[in-house]
């Protein structure tokens, strides 16, 4: 084996000069490897390099890390403290009680952020990384047909979330009145398309300038794409609930769907979107179903005075799980593309593997693990104080509470941490490119435990009070 690498990277070094050319020429897809084997390096003695396709994987220092995380962190977190915010004001307004299956609908849309933005930022983060926007060509083929699969995936997401939401109501009302179906469907796919373009172009933005700037995209994109998704989401799915003439969201609902083809279209001239286009449904699907679980514990706490701040705060414990579980994934992915072909394994990931192995370890994702979970309950503190020093409210937190709280959210991180190391390897070694399909699982899964801790947190809260 070793002769077969010291063999491969001669054969690399001796190709040099026309190295760009062939790789650029080549055509990939996201859900293929992004190197065939003979563009894989190996560590050097002092574990600090690899070098993949003549560029180099530097290793980074806690310092570095924390200063490029915590900003986009932070930024996040605060998107995700206004939408909560919004999300406690209109709960109270007339369409959101009398069509009580909005707030099934809510997580599922929030979620898309993770099941498209996230993805899309992990995808082109993985991509800047091992050298595809080098060529300018590359990079806007890469971009094209990338926004354009999202927009398709948007539109049929927004109509699947709105009939499961449908769906889920008339289990729990045994009743279904075709209004409502009608509005979710068109509240949904109005909110999904809009958000998700508007996002899209934020996020292209994001990774394009943080390549010119020399700041890894894999640490920012993810958390960047977050600090958007919520508000914005959020605002719009209000907003367009409370049309005053509805047929106009239905028609702009029929133009959208309308627009489906061209996106189709667009998304087949690329050969990186083009796979996705079939391959990429079951993750995000899955993930909307998951999402929609966490949509009906929320829905559930509505009349229960008991479980009044669920509302407020579960956009926050959703939002900072699912950002700092998509950092680590998008780590992880990107050193698993440096460092094996997809559908082997690293040796230090083969034979039994703990979940927790991260956690105890000193390589890069292990320090960015240790990272992030500690960053987790300074960020809710933070967090906590803002929606109180915004609110005016004459008492602060109650000890018990923050206690509650920060168990709650710690917890939450904790798991999403240790799965996300499994599921990365899993997907990895079964083949499927981890950067498409892990982060919409993860924030799914971030959702669900979220809404779930949080309404655990105030039920024993109201037993100790």
């Amino acid at each position: 084996m070793f002769s077969l690498l010291v063999l491969g990277l001669c054969c690399l070094e001796t190709r040099r000069p026309d190295r760009t050319s062939s790789f650029s020429s080549k055509e990939f897809s996201e859900s293929d490897p992004l190197f065939h084997n003979e563009f894989y390096g190996t560590a050097l003695a002092s574990g600090t390099i690899s070098e993949i396709h003549g560029q180099e994987m530097p290793s980074e220092s806690v310092r570095a890390l924390v200063i490029q995380i915590l900003f986009p962190f932070l930024l996040a977190g605060f998107g995700t403290v206004l939408a909560g915010m919004l999300l406690d004001v209109v709960q109270h307004w007339d369409v959101f009680r009398n069509v009580t299956e909005i707030f099934i609908l809510v997580p599922p849309l929030l979620g898309l952020k993770g099941n498209l933005e996230m993805t899309l930022a992990s995808r082109l983060s993985t991509a800047v990384n091992v050298g595809r926007f080098n060529s300018s060509s590359e990079k806007w083929n890469l971009i094209t047909g990338n926004l354009a699969l999202k927009q398709v995936q948007a539109t049929v997401l927004g109509f699947l979330a709105a009939l499961v939401a449908s769906a889920l109501g008339w289990i729990l009302e045994e009743e279904l009145i075709v209004n409502h179906v009608a509005l979710l469907c068109c509240c949904s796919i109005v909110t999904a398309f809009t958000a998700s373009l508007l996002q899209g172009i934020v996020m292209v933005g994001v990774i394009v300038g943080s390549k010119k700037v020399g700041v890894n995209p894999d640490n920012i994109a993810t958390p960047t794409a977050a600090s958007l998704g919520d508000i914005i989401t959020l605002g719009l799915l209000a907003v367009i609930s409370q049309e005053p003439y509805p047929y106009i969201t239905y028609l702009v609902c029929v133009v959208f769907l309308c627009l489906t083809p061209m996106w189709v279209i667009l998304s087949f001239r690329h050969s990186d979107s083009q796979k996705l286009l079939f391959s990429s449904w079951e993750p995000v699907i899955t993930a909307m179903m998951i999402s929609s679980l966490g949509g009906l514990i929320l829905d559930r706490t509505i009349t229960d005075p008991k479980l009044e701040g669920v509302v407020l705060y579960s956009p926050v414990i959703n939002g900072v799980g699912g950002n700092l579980v998509s950092i680590q994934a998008s780590r992880v992915a990107t050193y698993l593309h440096f460092h094996c072909p997809l559908g082997e394994l690293p040796d230090d990931a083969k034979g039994f593997y703990s979940p927790c192995h991260n956690f105890c370890t000193t390589g890069p994702n292990g320090r960015s693990a240790q990272v992030l979970l500690t960053l987790a309950i300074p960020g809710h503190l933070v967090f906590i104080y803002t929606i109180y020093l915004i609110q005016g409210s004459p008492d602060p937190p109650t000890a018990v509470f923050i206690f509650f709280y920060l168990a709650a959210a710690f917890t939450q991180v904790f798991l999403l941490l240790g799965i996300v190391d499994v599921m990365v390897h899993c997907l990895w070694k079964w083949g499927r490119d981890p950067d498409s399909f892990s982060i919409p699982y993860l924030t799914a899964l971030a959702d669900l435990l979220g809404t779930g801790f949080l309404t655990l947190c105030f039920l024993l809260m109201s037993l100790v009070t």
